[in-house]
């Protein structure tokens, strides 16, 4: 069929046609309308009722065109850091000091070994259980999240942790950061006082500076945070953090001596105790120690940790046990803020967890970690001795490495050019809020091959020979 036709701009639909051979003209007529509309709808025409439709005096592209013109950027151009709140600021001075090159894995700490995680159970999980989903999944769920996965959650730490809690103390988050950030909000006033590790984790700093509150570094020993210290600074702190069980990033471990005086500060000064479960999972000698909330009796430790550490980093879930007291009041403030973590990992979690994979998992990630601690520290030994003093640790994904006084080289001038190699080192003195007083190398083993370490270790170690020529 072959149509002949034209059109001109004219009241109301406007549409005239020619001629047209060989069939009826509804369904083309039908098409030109719909292109009419949408001319009309990007802004090619314009028109009302009774006036008649016309062409626009100024087309889409030339609006677009003079948008994206640089002389207007230029002239509208203004400083957009000056702009920022406050807590802006406070976030953006909590970043690394450090620019680097995060392309490679050797030797970033906290990224666990993803190529062995049993992704064909994991993807047959998902299939089953969203190849046709009840409503009650693909709704609005509890804001404290799935309530099966809560209750798998409970079952491993009562068991292997020592936590003594119920399904109705845990509250799902978006990962360990997004509980911290609750936890803040809920509990902490601008101002307030907080006691936290020094060196400690750099996150937790970036989270409560922007809350406002006034941190108070405490010196980390053997047996982690000197309470006697942070009495002796500021004993009406509101708020205390700890990495009891694996202290991040010194890998000390708390004593129950130290334990206990911190939960008897913490319940004669209203205090809380925020206890961050970092990577304590990974424990190479017996069994994972038990958590500091085990031994609370007044309700004033709140515990946090997250699966990416344990499963890969993009599962992005976290979660946290708080007092019975505080768990009602928790939900209603996540609710205000953020109606529920997403849905879609949880129950294939919780059938991970209940079928014995996750456990599984965690029992082969902690034999394959042990042993590649042990070629990081061979490979150190053999090419970097003179320069590095490093000992064996019982747990976690990291290891550090103190610089030798006598080579008097500065950790922060050893990460910056191990950047510009695509080595990821993390400088000690960047963990810490105070003056350093440590100069070494925070290096993570987990998510390195173990042939991946020994050239790691021998480029790093030609690196630090062209430092100390």
């Amino acid at each position: 069929m072959r149509c002949h036709f034209g059109w001109s701009f004219v009241s109301g639909t406007a549409l005239a046609f020619n001629t047209c051979i060989g069939g009826r003209t509804q369904g083309l007529r039908n098409t030109v309308l719909s292109a009419f509309d949408q001319l009309f709808a990007e802004g090619y025409t314009k028109g009302q009722i009774g006036s008649g439709t016309q062409v626009s005096r100024i087309l889409p592209e030339d609006v677009l065109a003079a948008r994206a013109s640089p002389k207007n950027r230029d002239e509208l151009h203004f400083d957009l850091v000056t702009s920022l709140s406050i807590k802006g600021n406070a976030l953006l001075k909590a970043k690394s000091r450090v620019r680097r090159d995060t392309s490679g894995h050797a030797f970033r700490p906290g990224i666990p070994e993803i190529t062995r995680f049993p992704w064909n159970n994991w993807s047959r999980m998902i299939a089953k259980l969203w190849r046709n989903p009840p409503r009650s999944l693909v709704s609005y769920g509890e804001v404290s999240g799935h309530e099966p996965l809560r209750i798998a959650i409970v079952d491993y730490l009562c068991a292997l942790r020592g936590l003594v809690c119920d399904a109705d103390q845990v509250i799902i988050t978006s990962g360990a950061q997004q509980a911290i950030d609750l936890i803040a909000r809920a509990l902490l006033n601008a101002g307030d006082k907080v006691w936290i590790e020094d060196p400690g984790y750099a996150g937790i700093k970036g989270v409560l500076m922007a809350a406002g509150d006034e941190l108070v570094p405490l010196p980390v020993d053997e047996q982690v945070l000197v309470v006697v210290e942070g009495v002796r600074q500021a004993p009406g702190s509101r708020m205390a953090v700890v990495t009891p069980s694996h202290q991040y990033p010194l890998g000390a471990m708390m004593s129950l001596s130290r334990r206990l005086e911190l939960l008897k500060w913490a319940g004669e000064n209203n205090a809380w105790i925020l206890e961050d479960n970092y990577d304590s999972e990974y424990r190479y000698a017996g069994r994972p120690l038990s958590a500091l909330q085990g031994l609370d009796t007044k309700g004033r430790v709140i515990y946090v940790s997250t699966f990416s550490k344990v499963m890969f980093p993009a599962v992005r879930m976290g979660y946290m046990v708080v007092p019975k007291g505080l768990a009602q009041p928790m939900i209603d403030i996540r609710r205000s803020l953020d109606d529920q973590t997403a849905i879609v990992m949880q129950p294939v979690l919780t059938e991970f967890i209940e079928s014995g994979h996750f456990a599984q998992h965690i029992r082969r990630m902690r034999s394959l970690y042990a042993d590649r601690q042990q070629t990081l520290l061979d490979a150190i030994k053999l090419h970097l001795n003179d320069v590095l003093e490093i000992a064996p640790d019982d747990a976690g994904m990291h290891i550090v490495a103190h610089i030798r006084p006598e080579c008097g080289l500065v950790d922060a001038k050893i990460a910056e050019q191990a950047a510009k190699h695509k080595l990821t080192l993390f400088q000690l003195s960047e963990f810490y809020l105070g003056k350093s007083d440590r100069n070494g190398l925070v290096l993570g083993y987990a998510g390195v091959e173990e042939r991946d370490i020994v050239q790691s270790v021998k480029k790093l170690a030609k690196i630090i020979a062209a430092l100390r020529k």
